[in-house]
This record gives C-alpha cells, structure tokens and sequence, in this order.
C-alpha cells in the first residue's frame, strides 16, 4: 500500500504529522501514536496481542478517530472490513488477518471455516471472517468520516463505493434478524452485541449446553486475567452457540439465543439517519431511510421501553419478555433525537441515579447496574465502564441539551484515557486501567473529543459556510433537519 495515502489532505489542528515526534508527550500525539502502533497496512487491530485481527464495531469506531488524523486512511479501514461482506449482506465481526498463527487468537478461522460452512450464504471464497456480526455502526462511521474532508472522500469515490454495502448491510439486518416479527434486530450470541459478558445474557445461556472445556483452548488467557474475563461455563456455551450456528450455515431463526437488544438497534437506526444523509450526498432520496428510521425508533419504545426501570431492557425471544437487568446498553438509546421527551429526561434520570451514578459515585458510565447482584467492577462488561459506550453517551447527553454533564464525561473520558494509556476498559469507581492498554478504539474516540475540544465543529465546505442540512453528528448534535435522525 502507498503509505503517502495515508496522510491526510487537510492540515491537523495540532500541527503534527501523523508520526509524531517522539519526544512529545500531549495525549493526543500518544493517542495516535496507538493507532499507528496497531495498523496492520490495510486496518487497524483493537490490541496487537490480544485481538490480533479486524473487528467489525471496532473498526468504525477506530475509523471516526483516525478521520482527524487521516481521513484517507480512515476510509481505507472501513473499505478493508466492507470488502470481507458476505453475499447475503451481514458485515462479519470478525475479519481474519492470515499472516497471524492460529493459536494466537481462539475462535480462530479453522473454528469459523467460513468459505465452506458460509457457502451458502455467500461467504468471501478469498478471506477468511467469523460467521456472526456486530453492532451496526458503519454507515454512521462513514458519514462522519466523509465529513471530516468531503473533497477527498468525493475524488475517491468513497461514498459511491461503500453506500450499496452498507445497504445490503442493513437490508440483511432488517429481514434476515427480524426474529420477533415487531420490527427490531435480534443477536444469536452474546459476542454478536459487543458487550459480550453481560448479565444480561446470564438467562438467556443458561438454556445452552456448554461445549467441553477439553474441546477449545482461550488465548485471551494468555494475555488477560482470568478474574477480569468470562468464566470458563460461559465461555463453553458461547462456543456452542457458535459451532451449533456454524453447522447451521450461518442460516438464522433456528437458534436456542435471540434476544432483542437496544443497543444495537439504537445504533442500527442511528446508521439508518445517517444512510439518508449518504444517499442524499449522492444524489438520491433520503426520505424513506428517515422514515424507517422514526418506525424503529417507535418499536424500540413499544418493544424494549421499560418505565418502572426509567431506561429500555434487553427482550428474550426464547424466554419470553424482557429482561429486569439493568445494562448500559438500556441507556445507549439517549443518542437518539427522536425518543419522545419523556423518555430522555428518564435515560437521563436513570444515568445519574443510584443505578449507574454518573457525576457522583462514578466518572465514565459503568457497564451493568451498580446495584445489581452480578456487578463487578473489573470483569468484562459486567461492571466495568467502557470507552466507546462512554462516548456514545456523552453524545446522547449533547444531543437533548444535557451540555454540562455531556462536558463533565468528555473531560473524565479524556482523563481516564490518557492516565491509562488508553486502556481497555476501566473500575468504574477507581479509573483503575483493566484489560488491554494502547487499545485502538479508546485511542480513536479520546482523538475524536480531543478534536472537539480543539475544533467545536465539524469541518465545513470550500466557502467556509455551513453547509445546509447536514447532520453534525460529528459533535454529538443534529441540526433541525436531521431530528429523528465481545468480540468472540
């Protein structure tokens, strides 16, 4: 690859190159020196030792960071993983880099067999790729890194080439996970929400027979402490309900987990929005995504609202009804401007109360309800306070006018990212680093505040004017016409 691409078109607002000096010590030149740190030539990986690989979610995350640096670059990411989509439109979480051993990282592409046991759907003949998904946040990764340097993204084409599969994407979602028959997305696994050990699943896998411990071997042992990571029992059910949708083909709606999550589908409709900016850049209608967008904005409240718990909960498909834990995916709905007020103002209520207490017991979000009997504060998402979720949530907050408590968790963010150099994740009540450090996505979003802090808007057109009817999601608002608009 033609590493002159990668620099970007535009000057920094910093004045750095992307390699920047070594002697500088500001925490974004660290931050991106993480980035650089972990690009592979065609992406970037989460952690070069414990993810070794693309991921899906991390990926457009890491993209909406690496657009202030590097817009090329940030679009070369997104390409890399949409280039690995499968024929019937699912983006797979994971993306396997060849040239990494086998055992280096557990499910490994022998487990997936993806261009055999994915044949039937579509899967890539050339890459090997996980069978399962992620949360849909690419098409608003897209958007936002189009934004970043509109002239560079038009002369490449960028949009034209990715918009049809970020449609198919969707279109994917919306017909072959419509599980429930109400409009929502449903995930098949726990890995597939991201949040991969939440206690939100602890039910729903109860039901699943764990594969035998004898039968697999977790590298992410190798580089994490057991006491932070899933246990061993849900380890073994997650490769069962892996290997059962693998010998499945990949084919779904007969699986024993199906649960409706609002975390992914808020971001799922956050991507519809800004799909509608995308098509309407290229010269098309926009309309029919927005009003998807409202329709599923309208089933989340019916299907997943909870008002006794002031925040939405996860639905079981198999179980039947909704789950009473209390998860930070319940409150990532908040980036959404088409809720109906009364339920913002709960989210927020909920966000600073007694279950999640943001500004008082704790700086960044934690993961899982503080009161709840299953918290943890260092054990993979049951507790723990995550940086993309943080973000998210700072963007939620600006979005209904909460702007000093969105300040006050894009200054702890930026705190906390850079004293931990970058970590993973964190105790929600100490800001002690857990997991991973120099990890991509942390590095990518604190770039993201950190050019907000620098920079409050998003660039603008050649004239130096806003230009009309764009969504500046970019800085965690919309203008008036844009309204309603674990990894494994």
């Amino acid at each position: 690859m033609d590493r002159t691409a990668q620099v970007s078109s535009r000057p920094f607002p910093y004045e750095i190159a992307y390699d920047p000096p070594t002697a500088s010590a500001f925490p974004h030149v660290r931050a991106a020196r993480v980035l650089e740190a972990n690009w592979t030539g065609a992406s970037t990986v989460p952690s070069r030792k414990l993810y070794p690989h693309q991921w899906s979610w991390d990926s457009a995350f890491i993209a909406i960071g690496l657009r202030h640096v590097s817009p090329a670059r940030a679009q070369t990411e997104l390409e890399t993983l949409l280039a690995a989509q499968w024929a019937d439109g699912r983006v797979p979480h994971i993306v396997f880099n060849p040239s990494v051993p086998l055992d280096a990282y557990f499910p490994s592409p022998d487990f997936w067999r993806s261009s055999t046991a994915g044949r039937a759907a579509g899967a890539p003949r050339t890459v090997q790729t996980s069978g399962i998904v992620q949360p849909p946040v690419h098409a608003l990764a897209a958007w936002l890194v189009h934004r970043a340097d509109p002239a560079l993204s038009r002369a490449r084409g960028f949009l034209a080439r990715v918009y049809p599969r970020l449609a198919a994407w969707h279109r994917y979602l919306l017909h072959r996970r419509d599980l429930g028959g109400a409009g929502l997305v449903a995930v098949v696994h726990p890995w597939e929400q991201g949040m991969d050990n939440s206690p939100c699943w602890d039910v729903p896998l109860a039901r699943i027979t764990p594969a035998p411990a004898r039968s697999f071997r977790r590298a992410d042992l190798d580089h994490g402490a057991a006491e932070d990571r899933p246990t061993d029992l849900d380890y073994g059910r997650y490769v069962r309900l892996a290997a059962d949708y693998r010998d499945r083909e990949y084919a779904d709606g007969d699986g024993g987990f199906a649960v409706e999550d609002p975390a992914f589908n808020a971001l799922l409709i956050a991507s519809e929005h800004a799909l509608a900016r995308i098509a309407e850049e290229l010269g098309a209608a926009g309309a029919a995504r927005r009003e998807r967008a409202e329709r599923l904005t309208a089933a989340l409240v019916e299907r997943l609202w909870e008002p006794a718990a002031g925040m939405f909960l996860c639905r079981d498909l198999r179980g039947g009804g909704l789950r009473p834990e209390r998860s930070v995916s319940g409150l990532v709905p908040l980036l959404l401007p088409g809720l109906p007020r009364a339920v913002t103002a709960a989210l927020v209520r909920t966000l600073r109360g007694p279950h999640f207490s943001l500004g008082d017991r704790t700086r960044l979000v934690p993961s899982y309800d503080l009161l709840g009997e299953a918290f943890d504060p260092h054990r993979y998402w049951r507790g723990p306070a995550w940086f993309n979720t943080g973000w998210l949530l700072e963007r939620g907050l600006r979005t209904h006018g909460e702007t000093a408590a969105a300040d006050a968790l894009r200054t702890a963010f930026l705190d906390l990212a850079g004293a931990t150099g970058f970590a993973e994740y964190v105790d929600p009540y100490t800001g002690e680093a857990c997991g991973a450090t120099g990890f991509s996505w942390t590095a990518a979003l604190a770039l993201d505040l950190y050019h907000r802090e620098r920079v409050p808007h998003e660039r603008q057109g050649p004239d130096k004017s806003p230009q009309r009817g764009v969504s500046r999601l970019g800085t965690g608002t919309f203008d008036k016409s844009d309204q309603g608009g674990d990894r494994g």
